[in-house]
């Protein structure tokens, strides 16, 4: 059995990062990690505005090249950034954490072998287990490593996957509220969504059409549309208050 021994968080680099969506601060960070068969392990924070003006919202994102630089339909993935990115942007403020775990963790390879078991006639769980993986081999850790270094300790979650949130909790970050980062199906990607639905815990409605930003099942309060929209006209006092103006990214680092 493999031991992984995890240590120091190091912040390599700030930069701005400019995009459609709006000025990112782009923080690059390195962990050390000894498990035979990587030493180190990266991830991205693209931070927007102030985090420390009440409950930032929250993404962590897990690459995907088939999805985000090729444009596949088999899964929700590109969709599900576009969206938090516009999300973190129409408050003007959040983060998202951008990992390096490719095809839930397996590697891009790996996925494109899963994809063919899958075509064969495999869910993407059987298709992980028949290539000796767990249905997901990712270690959310990092990102509670980062939010810590960022001095933030409550957030509010863009996922479906109750396992994220779980994460979090465990490593000492409070999670007020899970938000639905939830992208429509389509007719390639719909029987990889209700497996993620019906075998992995994902709250997802698998409804067709336009895709969703609502609050769904609770984590620990949870916010519903309606207070969503109210909170942007003003209150940002509140314990789940949404800024309603862009906030400069330079004090945020």
């Amino acid at each position: 059995m493999t031991v992984t021994h995890i240590g120091v968080l190091w912040r390599l680099v700030s930069t701005r990062m400019p995009t459609k969506w709006g000025m990112f601060t782009a923080v690059g960070f390195e962990r050390d990690v000894s498990n035979g068969s990587r030493p180190a392990e990266t991830a991205v924070a693209l931070v927007m505005g102030d985090l420390t003006a009440g409950v930032p919202l929250l993404r962590i994102h897990s690459k995907c090249f088939t999805g985000e630089l090729l444009g596949s339909l088999r899964c929700d993935c590109h969709d599900q950034l576009e969206m938090a990115m516009q999300a973190i942007a129409r408050e003007g403020r959040g983060l998202l954490i951008y990992e390096y775990q490719e095809g839930r963790g397996i590697g891009l390879m790996a996925k494109l072998e899963a994809y063919e078991l899958q075509d064969a006639g495999l869910d993407t769980v059987e298709a992980n287990h028949a290539l000796g993986f767990k249905a997901d081999c990712r270690d959310f850790s990092l990102p509670a490593a980062i939010l810590r270094d960022l001095r933030i300790k409550r957030v509010r979650l863009l996922s479906n996957n109750p396992r994220k949130a779980s994460a979090l909790i465990e490593n000492g970050i409070e999670v007020v509220a899970q938000l639905s980062c939830e992208a429509a199906p389509n007719p390639h990607s719909f029987a990889y969504l209700r497996t993620k639905k019906e075998r992995m815990g994902h709250v997802l409605t698998l409804r067709h059409g336009a895709s969703t930003a609502q609050t769904h099942a609770p984590v620990r309060r949870v916010q519903t549309a309606s207070e969503i929209s109210e909170l942007r006209g003003g209150d940002r006092d509140r314990t789940v208050g949404i800024a309603r103006e862009p906030r400069g990214i330079e004090a945020q680092i």
